[in-house]
């Protein structure tokens, strides 16, 4: 039940000298706290059965049930009720034995009223203060973004910090439900992806010419493994297909725990999937490329796109004799769909010690964006952004991801972690015409006179200023901006419906296109 602004947090203090902390007593009530005692654990247990509190100080020397055995009996009775225990020892064994029990602050006596005062405002109206402090600076950013997006000079690493920044924010305002701030800021999201999608209108066909371009799928691995397999490092490079930016800022700190992580960030390819994106990262090619020069293994056929990702294994050997990163009878490639082909994967781990370089292709995160579009049961768990986080930090706890991190570790391996594209979702259709050989994604097709409104898409008459393969006469394609997704006029509202709200790849957007690519090494 949500909390009325006019009822005080209620404080049980639990401590045989509690007649000596009277002025403490006094303290917190005139700063708004309604304040219990009891001089004993047996007392103290018996009050947290019969009243509602909100926080416990329990003193650890009494007579008869100590502390640590008064906090077990209390946590069997409300498991989630913060306890700080108040004690006079400072042995390290104490504050362990505490700390097992779930305790959620820990102080020495003697204590000063602010302490008491201070860790009860961290523990009960932690987010309130941070909402009220994170307000006005999140005014002053607001307007440091807006100010930016004017002046109209950014590039692609402008663009990659101001990402972070928004992700950052939007986890902040998320962690605090401060839903008025967070509505603001998704309006600003949604601003900055359609001045993003104008920028990319402009620069990406220049980079395709090596004008100025960030680092792209074809780099990856020559400019983030190759470093290290060039200092006699193993490498074992992870691809979690359809892995969004802010899904790892919502993973990395679990990471942290154990591994140093070094940072870097690239942009995908166009369009943002997985057969172009994909290829281009194991080939190090771009589409027109892998067709020209691997012509077996690059097949764009628009209902076999599951198909076009079965030759990664062999164009990440090609890339590694051209390039002479590692010995080509050194290198491995993996892919794994369900937990059952991971726990197969683990008993495969220990003949891959002896290789130089290691891909594994983890397609969970692209299965469930696909397989959301189909499944009420998957939209109730991802509503939206959030949720898709929170589906993908759940995930990735219960998953055998975070085991094979510290066996890959202890083996000296370097850990790369890395995305072939994100997934944007999509609120906005717009009508396509095309023919019966048309591709069939919602954020890009391709075939012969496509048409839509140029408005929401970005119209490729000539293939080759994009890198994309031209092996047809009159080829195009169509790549979905903002937020838009492909309906055709056939059945319009009723596919317009559909697909409302979903998650699809292979447009123009920041989340599809600014991607992370991860170094793990281990703290140990």
């Amino acid at each position: 039940m949500e909390r009325l602004m006019s009822d005080a947090y209620h404080v049980l203090w639990v401590d045989d000298e509690i007649e000596m902390l009277r002025s403490h007593h006094i303290f917190l009530e005139r700063k708004g706290y309604r304040v219990s005692t009891a001089t004993n654990g047996d007392d103290a247990i018996a009050l947290v059965k019969a009243n509602p509190y909100d926080l416990i100080l329990l003193d650890e020397m009494m007579p008869g049930k100590d502390g640590l055995t008064t906090l077990n009996e209390i946590k069997k009775i409300h498991r989630y009720l913060p306890v700080v225990m108040v004690t006079k020892s400072e042995t390290e064994d104490l504050m362990e034995q505490a700390i097992g029990k779930q305790i959620d602050g820990y102080l020495i006596k003697p204590v000063h009223p602010i302490q008491i005062l201070s860790i009860c405002k961290q523990l009960l109206e932690c987010s309130n203060i941070r909402e009220k402090q994170l307000s006005p600076e999140y005014v002053r950013q607001f307007n440091e973004i807006s100010e930016q997006l004017t002046a109209g000079d950014m590039d692609h690493s402008d663009w990659i910090e101001l990402f972070q920044r928004l992700i950052r924010w939007e986890l902040e305002l998320e962690a605090i439900s401060a839903k008025g701030l967070l509505e603001t800021h998704l309006d600003l999201k949604r601003e900055c992806n359609q001045i993003f999608c104008t920028y990319i209108r402009k620069k990406y066909p220049l980079w395709m010419r090596g004008i100025h371009p960030p680092m792209l799928s074809p780099d990856i691995f020559q400019r983030i493994a190759r470093p290290h397999l060039e200092r006699n490092k193993k490498v074992f490079f992870i691809l979690i297909d359809c892995m969004r930016l802010d899904q790892w800022m919502g993973i990395e700190s679990l990471i942290a725990q154990n591994f140093h992580i070094q940072k870097d960030f690239y942009y995908s390819i166009l369009p943002t999937a997985t057969p172009y994106s994909r290829n281009a990262i194991f080939s190090g090619l771009f589409p027109d490329q892998i067709a020209r020069h691997h012509k077996k293994y690059w097949k764009e056929r628009p209902f076999e796109e599951a198909s076009r990702n079965r030759f990664e294994g062999k164009l990440l050997k090609a890339q590694a004799i051209r390039l002479g990163f590692a010995d080509p009878n050194k290198t491995r490639y993996f892919k794994v769909n369900t937990r059952e082909d991971s726990l197969n994967f683990h008993k495969k781990l220990d003949a891959c010690q002896n290789q130089q370089l290691v891909a594994l292709v983890v397609n969970f995160l692209d299965i469930l964006t696909h397989g959301r579009s189909e499944s009420p049961i998957l939209r109730d768990l991802a509503p939206n952004e959030s949720g898709f986080r929170d589906l993908m930090k759940s995930w990735f706890q219960r998953s055998a991801l975070p085991e094979l991190f510290q066996r890959l570790a202890k083996s000296g391996f370097v850990i790369v972690i890395a995305s072939d594209h994100g997934a944007m979702m999509c609120n906005r259709s717009t009508k396509v015409v095309g023919d019966r050989e048309t591709s069939s994604n919602l954020r890009y097709k391709y075939g012969v006179n496509l048409q839509c409104d140029e408005k929401w898409a970005i119209r490729i008459t000539r293939p080759e200023m994009y890198r994309l393969p031209a092996d047809y006469l009159n080829k195009n394609y169509l790549i979905a901006t903002n937020d838009c997704y492909f309906v055709y006029p056939t059945n319009f509202h009723r596919y317009q419906r559909h697909y409302a709200g979903s998650f699809q790849h292979g447009g123009v957007s920041m989340e599809e296109m600014i991607l992370p690519a991860i170094t793990l090494t281990s703290r140990s």
